[in-house]
């Protein structure tokens, strides 16, 4: 053998040892789980000590967002790496949702699938040499096999499974966190990433007798107090538990970076996000706003704490740093936070973030927290830049100026005492639907009965009058 050939071996040899050393990823990823819902971000009554205790050494963002209020579209976003208006899945679904005679405008189907001519940033990691997974909740249409993912568990291709518990007595959330702990503990010498995509929290709420037992003992917080869904949440911390103590016990603990997050605000029914105001399904805070630290031993320093915003769109370029994988050829909106990790950079940067759901979704008997009581949310567009945020609603133009540095309940609307502010916002608001091509209502549904829409939302008012 050659001088030559034997250097061109060893050169391969050493970049093979060097891809071994490429950090692995657990991405946890929860369903309707609110910004509130932990103990590190003040629950006075659900638990969540191996949570916590991973946030508190790694880095904590409280001014992170999902791309959307509702699942399949922030499910979209996350993958794809870009706001709603590309990919087109606006709604969990296609069909028009409320009331005809309540929507002003005509309805915006959307589509219900992720391209496949869409790259996943799991297939920019499987092309890279990873091995990777996905359990739990797709939402997307076709196969997660076919957009990047070699191991799949899809929770509603388990059979026997009905909401969270299965007919042989399996609970759901148990069951994925196994899987998932097989796929870790696989012998490789690729580097992985496992995306833990539970099913919880979301509806049905059904969780273990013997764990809803213990909460309904112990006294109701004045934030939080459904038995049922602590319960859930309890299952849920109690196998990110397990994941941590089989990465220490095989080794892989400190090559390992944990991702923690929610793809939508909490479930209005069964918890609260306070102060903030909103829930899953509208555009204020508490339906958009979720919880998101990353960890990683010896890489990030633990115990701190940014309100730096940051989005959905962001971890697509994150995810290709930490994993050392080429960019694909295709147009992504966020940016890595992986200098801001590492604290190469004091600030991720100034920028605009976007939402836009030109779309109804309906409401639910709790209705307090949402513009009005039929509807979650009707159609709109929302930017937020630095402090300010702004709501655009399409149905009556109404534009709504809140800060959220002095109001982060967002009550007191400052669209007339800053309407240069508000011209601004709504300017780059229209620059950025301009350039995404995004689709705004604009045709006014026939079937749209005022005098409908004006005794409904007066009798939805009533149910909330207080006794005398």
């Amino acid at each position: 053998m050659t001088k030559r050939l034997i250097w061109c071996f060893v050169f391969v040899l050493s970049l093979t040892a060097q891809a071994d050393q490429r950090p692995n990823i657990l991405f946890i990823y929860l369903d309707d789980f609110g910004w509130k819902d932990t103990g590190y971000m003040g629950s006075d009554f659900y638990e969540t000590p191996n949570i916590d205790r991973l946030a508190k050494r790694g880095m904590i963002f409280t001014d992170a967002y999902s791309t959307s209020a509702n699942c399949a579209p922030a499910r979209a976003c996350l993958l794809s790496g870009q706001y709603t208006p590309r990919h087109q899945i606006y709604n969990v679904g296609t069909r028009p949702r409320g009331n005809e005679k309540h929507r002003r405008l005509e309805h915006i189907a959307g589509t219900n699938k992720l391209g496949l001519n869409i790259i996943t940033w799991a297939e920019c990691l499987k092309q890279s040499g990873y091995r990777t997974g996905m359990f739990g909740k797709w939402h997307l249409g076709p196969s997660p096999k076919a957009q990047g993912f070699d191991v799949v568990v899809e929770h509603n291709k388990i059979p026997g499974m009905r909401g969270h518990k299965g007919k042989n007595g399996e609970y759901l959330t148990d069951l994925l966190t196994e899987r998932t702990l097989d796929f870790i503990g696989e012998k490789s010498n690729k580097p992985w990433c496992a995306y833990l995509s539970h099913y919880a929290v979301h509806t049905p709420l059904q969780a273990k007798n013997k764990i809803i037992s213990k909460y309904q003992k112990k006294g109701p917080g004045k934030l939080h107090r459904d038995p049922v869904m602590a319960a859930m949440i309890q299952s849920v911390d109690e196998g990110v538990g397990r994941l941590v103590a089989k990465l220490n016990k095989s080794g892989q603990r400190n090559n390992t970076v944990i991702l923690f997050s929610s793809d939508n605000g909490g479930y209005g029914p069964a918890t609260d996000m306070a102060p903030l105001y909103g829930y899953k399904g509208n555009y204020f805070e508490g339906g958009i706003r979720v919880p998101f630290f990353v960890n990683w031993p010896n890489k990030i320093k633990g115990g701190q704490k940014t309100d730096e915003p940051i989005i959905g769109v962001d971890l697509f370029p994150t995810l290709l740093d930490l994993s050392g994988a080429n960019r694909p050829n295709q147009l992504l909106d966020g940016v890595s936070l992986m200098p801001f990790l590492l604290g190469q950079v004091q600030t991720v940067g100034p920028r605009p973030l976007f939402w836009h759901f030109p779309c109804y979704l309906q409401s639910y008997d709790v209705y307090e927290e949402q513009r009005d009581p039929l509807f979650r949310t009707r159609p709109c567009s929302v930017i937020r830049l630095g402090e300010w945020k702004l709501h655009e609603y399409f149905e009556d133009g109404a534009l709504k100026l809140f800060n959220l540095k002095e109001d982060i309940a967002e009550q007191n609307d400052l669209a007339k005492e800053r309407p240069a502010m508000v011209k601004r916002l709504h300017g780059l608001l229209k620059s950025w639907r301009r350039d995404t091509g995004a689709i705004v209502p604009k045709a006014l549904n026939p079937k749209f009965d005022k005098e409908s829409e004006a005794k409904a939302i007066h009798t939805a008012r009533l149910k909330l009058r207080p006794v005398e």
